[in-house]
């Protein structure tokens, strides 16, 4: 996805500097979006992936199988800019939805499936490490049908992203919640605005990464993973945030997938805005910020449950916030970065939609509710996933 870096994690910090300011090395984005494929008439999941996959359009290093035959996965080429990010998206997006249609499908970029799933869970046949982890793992393998987005920003050293990863970790509550988008799992709604983040950090490799003391602190808490078998493999570090284990970036992993094309944008530009301004930070040596572990793992459970509609944690104070509020301070915080790299215009208007028209985990209730119909969500979600 993005082609590795030169230069030591100094020689970075000195050179990036903020995203726009110094203009040598602008970070750039990289998205993978996973989907569920659902019958067009049923909505409930499907098999469908072999079939889909072998007829999309679209360069096939950039649609790819996933852990189930539910589901299909795209994955951008590297972007310098959120309207090139946004382009790519939409074609991709069209292109799988164009094939899953043309096999009595629909595409749907849903965290969660709405409807229930029948047991045993179709595994992707081809993929032995699937299998593998069913047989160490067991029923936490259920949860392996359900989507996520997840963000690369690059190019960044190990060095480099570990320091990144620890200043803007406070941040990934607000972002579960202004991405929450899967009340609903197996036929019931959850009480939650983001099950996915709940039923995803059930595993034992999930959830919030570490305060890292160092990079060798980082790679010993990996090896730790690794040899207790809560870990195949690097590849199940399952962690919100990480340093990616196949490309020189920082990846977030936490929040949920968004049949709205532009809420899955606005991530993107909040996130490379984090890193940039994290970057800026350690640049001029400011001390990581001070954060009590308990707090932000309340603060991670606050927004998965909330979402955007309801209260939240500050994770400096503990202090029982709006949602609405905490996502405000995001944007005022990243704002400079956002103005550099060309993107604040459309990250605040997208805010403002967000704000005004709620998350998508209150559009799928709002939807449920006119006739108390989890069909009517699927429909919905279909919908709102080929509006591009």
């Amino acid at each position: 996805m993005i082609e590795p870096g030169k230069g030591t994690a100094s020689d970075n910090l000195r050179t990036l500097g903020t995203l726009g300011r110094t203009g040598t090395v602008p970070l750039t984005l990289g998205v993978e979006e996973e989907f569920l494929l659902v019958d067009a008439r049923t909505f409930r999941v499907v098999p469908a992936a072999p079939r889909v996959l072998a007829t999309a359009e679209g360069q096939p290093h950039q649609l790819h199988a996933e852990g189930t035959r539910y589901q299909v996965e795209i994955s951008t080429p590297v972007a310098e800019s959120a309207t090139g990010l946004r382009a790519e998206l939409a074609a991709l997006r069209r292109a799988l939805a164009q094939a899953a249609r043309d096999h009595g499908c629909r595409l749907l970029a849903s965290p969660s499936p709405v409807l229930t799933v029948d047991q045993p869970l179709h595994l992707t046949d081809d993929e032995p490490r699937q299998r593998e982890q069913h047989r160490r793992f067991g029923a936490l393998t259920d949860t392996l049908v359900s989507c996520g987005r997840h963000v690369h920003i690059g190019t960044l050293d190990v060095d480099t992203a570990v320091a990144v990863s620890n200043r803007v970790r406070p941040w990934l509550p607000t972002l579960i919640a202004l991405a929450a988008n899967s009340p609903f799992w197996n036929g019931r709604d959850t009480g939650h605005a983001s099950w996915r983040a709940m039923a995803w950090s059930s595993w034992p490799s999930a959830g919030l990464p570490p305060h890292f003391g160092s990079t060798a602190h980082y790679r010993r808490s990996v090896q730790i993973l690794l040899g207790s078998g809560a870990a195949l493999d690097t590849k199940m570090v399952y962690w919100d945030l990480r340093p990616s284990g196949r490309w020189p970036t920082l990846e977030f992993r936490a929040p949920d997938m968004s049949a709205d094309i532009d809420t899955a944008v606005l991530q993107a530009e909040l996130v490379r805005a984090l890193v940039a301004t994290a970057l800026r930070e350690l640049a001029e040596h400011r001390p990581d910020p001070e954060i009590r572990e308990d707090v932000l793992r309340l603060a991670r459970w606050r927004a998965a449950h909330d979402g955007l509609e309801g209260f939240g944690l500050d994770p400096f104070t503990g202090a029982e916030l709006p949602a609405a509020g905490l996502a405000e301070s995001l944007l005022d915080l990243v704002a400079p970065e956002l103005a550099a790299a060309g993107d604040l215009d459309h990250a605040a208007r997208t805010m403002s939609s967000l704000l005004r028209d709620g998350s998508g985990a209150h559009r799928q209730r709002t939807a449920y509710a006119h006739r108390q119909n989890l069909s009517d969500v699927v429909r919905h979600l279909a919908d709102e996933t080929e509006a591009v």
